[in-house]
């Protein structure tokens, strides 16, 4: 079983998961890389799994189930294009011998979801991929999504549920905002000697034309300011930042980072 992060539009990712012969995708925004990477490895489309209802996420879905007869998992309660299985918090979804395990992650969307593949014995068909971790836009390496339609308190209690898996998952994200999002997070680490080293080795990979991703959720535990908004370095960053009081609650120094993130130039 091979990862492949397919480039759509300025800077999506569709994930494709395949075995030499048939493939799964996630977040199939746009149809044609899909079709394309399907010609090429002579493979059969199994399954469509989808996080959230963006177009640039589900924009393909349609087509590639026209055409294949892929089978569709995405978010209960969320629309996105029929026929699809709905899923929540506790169901799975299994494809190609994987079973992935389904979390709730609202806060970019309400009832975006995330796939998690775990290491276990019923995944051996993963080939040592797993843990792998399919989180749509909710956690980007260095970042994390806007909040469209969920509040400061779900998406802070959302990342902490990814953060509290192993710490080896591939963090396999939407988007290619690394760079922009690690400039960032020099700004409210810069003592940071973890996220340093990780944007040297990430402006590299871009220099070469290669992507940042997947991330590893350890990584990010270091790095990645908005798991880190309980960490005192962090807290009285965003606290001097904001002028927020001495007795802001956690939920509310999140939110006050997410907005010195959409504010930051």
């Amino acid at each position: 079983m091979t990862l492949v992060p397919l480039p759509a539009f300025a800077d999506n990712y569709i994930w494709m998961l395949q075995d030499g012969h048939n493939a799964i995708v996630v977040d199939p925004g746009d149809a044609g890389p899909v079709f394309d990477a399907l010609g090429r490895g002579n493979l059969q489309l199994a399954a469509i799994l989808v996080t959230h209802h963006h177009a640039d996420h589900t924009g393909g879905v349609a087509a590639l189930h026209a055409a294949t007869g892929a089978q569709v998992f995405g978010p209960a309660r969320e629309r996105i294009p029929e026929p699809s299985t709905p899923l929540a918090q506790g169901d799975h979804a299994e494809a190609l011998g994987l079973r992935f395990e389904v979390i709730d992650i609202p806060g970019h969307t309400a009832g975006h979801i995330a796939f998690f593949l775990p290491a276990d014995p019923r995944n051996a068909a993963a080939g040592g991929l797993a843990p792998l971790l399919f989180c749509g836009d909710t956690l980007f390496s260095g970042g994390c999504g806007r909040l469209f339609e969920g509040t400061p308190a779900q998406m802070l209690a959302s990342l902490e549920a990814l953060a509290a898996l192993p710490g080896d998952t591939l963090v396999c994200c939407g988007h290619e905002y690394t760079l922009a999002n690690l400039r960032f997070a020099q700004s409210v680490e810069p003592g940071n000697a973890d996220l340093t080293h990780y944007m040297a080795h990430c402006e590299a990979l871009r220099a070469r034309g290669e992507p940042t991703l997947p991330s590893q959720l350890a990584t990010e535990r270091k790095i990645n300011p908005f798991l880190r908004s309980r960490e005192a370095t962090v807290s009285r960053a965003v606290h001097a930042h904001a002028g927020l009081p001495a007795q802001a609650a956690p939920a509310e120094v999140f939110a006050a980072l997410r907005q010195w993130k959409n504010d930051f130039r």
